[in-house]
């Protein structure tokens, strides 16, 4: 009875203490106030800079910066990398969260990640994960390769030194650490998380897993009183593989500070705005008292002279310069075509004209009954003949008069749109140069085919009566000439105007970014 009861007790010992060990985990439960120090930190997105640069960071070795991540380390052979912070810290304790995926082909991998805090910054091509050996502060090494043989990796470990020791490797540093916790963080559905805690002289590592989403789902590693850390260190987190390879990326590095309750004074609150505005409204008073001052002491340099702003032109008067120039050739092109337009309906009529003249000469006599067709003479037009084309004719300018409708529409259009520029504010205005030197490009192109059509028309349509004859077609499904062509222009100036719509509303929507 007895040693069961010394059991229970014994269990539930080890349960309070983990439970109050969790329960401190957190600062704030003890009144502890927290600080997010941006320079000691990276996150995506834009982790990293447009020029391969990690603000307030600095990488090495074969570590890759993204804008999502940083991988220290890539699923290469014999690859070592490193990131480390530019400054040394101005704080005493200090709580980090590590984001981290370690990922490979392999059942095993190698070598492992590991997260230092040290008075100098290590090496980028370092013997210990990554960077120099006999450093000087602690490091947390998350060691993916069984070197020892004892079958107890993927390990987390611990590790203090004073500068003085040379790290164990062939033991995988298990005659070193301070403590640790057998976990496995290789190839996880969700990225792993590390959580160091340094406060009161009290080591703290919390881990996540990576087997669930839920960002707060962290389980005690290992716990250290005693601790002594040098003040004003570096942070920074390097990587190494080995014979086997994983690929070890970095995503989140957020370091916040831990200040006792009424150690931290907040700054006091300056309205910066109201400053900068008062200093800004004297300088241009100085600037303007200095000019007068200028021209008054100097006359004869500034009889003839006028504003300086008055010679150069800004940005956006040469946008809006640009712009006018394209919506006025746009409107010179659209009065050219209805100008065209004008001359190809005043020709369909006149050919009109001159075939209702000759229908009455053109019409074939009837055959006598029992007797033989009578040959129409040479020149005839017949009947047939003159209804189909009369048909083609209709159709064309019915087609015309609508293109010149749309046309008339669209030069309305553009006249608005150029009276909702000039209203609109500058600040709106983007930079569209380009694309309407292009667009005017575009319908140059367009309007060359269009006439060449027109004019390949006009030449059908002014040709003599006797060289115009209808040819009588084999079947009821022939298309004429006059036809075809027609059909060509109308689709010709379809696809303009359509390329015209859409280029407006491109460059309409662009404005409002």
């Amino acid at each position: 009875m007895l040693p069961t009861f010394c059991k229970f007790l014994a269990i539930f010992c080890i349960l309070a203490w983990q439970t109050h060990a969790t329960g401190n985990l957190s600062p704030g439960a003890v009144g502890v106030h927290r600080r997010f120090e941006y320079k000691y930190s990276f996150k995506p997105p834009y982790l990293a800079q447009k020029d391969g640069t990690v603000p307030f960071w600095e990488y090495g070795g074969n570590a890759i910066a993204s804008s999502e991540s940083v991988r220290v380390a890539p699923s290469l052979r014999s690859q070592k990398g490193a990131i480390w912070t530019k400054s040394q810290t101005n704080f005493d304790w200090w709580d980090v969260e590590i984001v981290f995926r370690v990922t490979g082909r392999g059942r095993i991998g190698a070598d492992g990640l590991a997260f230092w805090y040290t008075t100098e910054k290590g090496d980028y091509n370092g013997p210990v994960f990554g960077s120099s050996d006999r450093w000087n502060g602690l490091a947390i090494i998350f060691d993916s390769f069984d070197n020892d043989n004892k079958h107890n990796n993927p390990y987390i470990s611990a590790v203090l030194n004073d500068g003085t020791k040379l790290y164990d490797h062939a033991n995988d540093g298990t005659t070193q650490l301070l403590s640790g916790c057998l976990r496995d963080f290789r190839n996880k559905p969700f990225p792993t998380r590390a959580r160091i805690e340094y406060y009161n002289n009290v080591l703290t590592v919390l881990i996540h897993n990576g087997m669930t989403n839920n960002n707060d789902d962290y389980e005690l590693c290992l716990r250290a009183d005693g601790v002594n850390l040098p003040k004003n260190g570096y942070f920074g987190i390097s990587a190494a593989t080995g014979g086997l390879a994983d690929d070890h990326d970095v995503f989140h590095f957020l370091t916040t500070s831990l200040h006792a309750a009424g150690q931290l004074q907040e700054p006091p609150k300056v309205d910066n705005q109201e400053k900068l505005t008062q200093e800004y409204k004297e300088y241009q008073d100085k600037l303007e008292k200095q000019k007068q001052e200028y021209k008054k002491e100097h006359p004869d340099e500034h009889k003839d002279d006028e504003d300086w702003e008055e010679f150069y032109e800004s940005e956006n008067q040469r946008e809006l310069r640009q712009i006018w120039q394209g919506q006025s050739q746009i409107a010179d092109h659209l009065r050219e075509l209805s100008r065209k337009v004008d001359e190809i309906i005043g020709r369909q009529e006149t050919t009109l004209s001159l075939v209702s003249r000759n229908t009455g000469q053109a019409v074939p006599q009837a055959p006598a009954a029992g007797g033989v067709q009578q040959q129409l003479p040479v020149g005839a037009v017949s009947r047939s003949d003159v209804d189909l084309l009369l048909t083609n004719q209709n159709v064309l300018l019915s087609s015309i008069r609508e293109i010149r409708q749309l046309v008339g529409d669209i030069n309305v259009r553009t006249d608005n749109i150029q009276t909702n520029q000039k209203h609109a504010p500058t600040a709106q205005i983007q930079s569209t140069g380009y694309d309407v030197q292009t667009l005017i490009a575009e319908m140059r192109d367009g309007m060359n085919q269009v006439k060449q059509g027109i004019t390949h028309v006009g030449q059908r349509l002014g040709a003599p009566q006797g060289a115009a004859q209808v040819a009588n077609c084999p079947t009821g499904n022939c298309v004429g000439v006059t036809l075809f062509l027609s059909v060509t222009v109308v689709q010709l100036l379809l696809v303009f105007i359509y390329n015209i719509f859409k280029n407006r509303s491109e460059a309409q929507a662009k404005k409002f970014y």
